[in-house]
């Protein structure tokens, strides 16, 4: 028998065995022949070769795109379609490939400009944008760098809104609605480049005149705190003052009203009074006459201080005044003189 005959081994000249290694190598290939029902020769490598190929090809030809990604498909590098979230199956490669793109995920840009306003004042203002992907195939095709592209097309944005807009309109409150327009602006701008982007939010995070004029700045911000602080003093005075005096002129004007209405009311009064009074003196002339002088007297002498005398000379008597009467100069009369006087109309 030839020294390296096959049967339980390999023998040469001397009995010895080979090597543990080649020996794990030819039982590893007896093996992989017996599954794959071949005897060994070139069939059995061919064999093996074809199932490496078809294990490719199928690992090749399926893909999964996760839920936050969109997946680009090229055929022979030209774009075939894209596919959404989930599992898929596609030519193997080099025929198709495929590119994941996230779609989900907010990137952001931040920038430092100094620019010129309207009103010919430098500003330095720092601003952030945020963007998605829309686009997938836009986004992978459409520019050569996005990032270049977004920078760009930001910083023209915010020029155009800053250079038309005052200094104090940009420092005041009004500054919220120049971020929306400058949103604005750059999506019309990335829309015009189809690159398939989306701006979720435009932000200003800094606005300050450059260092070399901060200190004249910060003295026109000053004048214009005081500025407005004087007017709020101003409004709360008004807000306090014009109240009062519309108070004041209602009350004034309520007074005039019921004076007038009182006064034209007693007119009325003393009229429809004189009317009864002359029918009564048609009537009885004597006797509205001396009614009227009783009535008079009474009025008169009601308020006067008072002498009577009735001893005809010899005792006298002080009556104080009413109490509603007013002090005035004092009257003596008799009871003759009071007789008298009685007899006259």
């Amino acid at each position: 028998m030839a020294w390296n005959e096959p049967g339980s081994g390999q023998r040469d000249p001397w009995n010895k065995r080979p090597s543990g290694g080649n020996r794990g190598l030819d039982d590893a290939f007896k093996r992989l022949r017996a599954r794959l029902g071949k005897h060994g020769g070139p069939g059995g490598v061919i064999t093996i070769v074809l199932a490496l190929v078809l294990a490719w090809l199928l690992l090749s030809s399926a893909t999964v795109i996760d839920a936050r990604q969109a997946g680009v498909v090229l055929r022979f590098g030209q774009y075939s379609r894209t596919l959404p979230p989930g599992f898929h199956f596609k030519l193997p490669q080099p025929v198709e490939t495929v590119t994941k793109v996230e779609t989900t995920r907010v990137r952001s840009l931040q920038d430092s400009v100094r620019m010129l306003t309207r009103d010919e004042n430098i500003i330095t203002i720092d601003f952030t944008v945020q963007y998605q992907v829309n686009d997938a195939r836009a986004y992978l095709f459409a520019v050569d760098d996005v990032e270049d592209t977004i920078a760009a097309a930001s910083e023209a944005a915010v020029r155009s809104v800053i250079g038309r807009s005052d200094m104090d309109t940009i420092l005041s409150g009004e500054g919220a609605a120049l971020v929306g327009e400058a949103s604005q602006a750059l999506q019309k701008t990335l829309d015009s480049y189809h690159c398939g982007l989306q701006v979720t939010a435009v932000s200003f995070q800094n606005v300050s005149p450059p260092a070399e004029v901060k200190d004249a700045f910060d003295d026109v911000n000053k004048a214009r705190e005081d500025k407005q602080s004087i007017e709020n003093g101003a409004l709360a005075y008004a807000n306090k003052v014009v109240p009062v005096a519309r108070g004041d002129a209602a009350r004034i004007a309520a007074e005039a009203a019921g004076y007038k209405a009182e006064r034209i009311a007693r007119a009325h009064g003393d009229a429809a009074r004189f009317d009864l009074l002359l029918k009564e003196y048609k009537a009885a002339p004597e006797v509205t006459r001396k009614r009227l002088w009783l009535e008079t007297m009474e009025q008169v002498m009601a308020g006067n201080r008072k002498v009577i005398d009735g001893s005809g000379g010899r005792t006298i008597i002080n009556l104080p005044p009413a109490a509603t009467a007013s002090p005035a100069t004092a009257t003596t009369a008799t009871t003759d003189d009071a007789a008298d006087k009685g007899n006259q109309p």
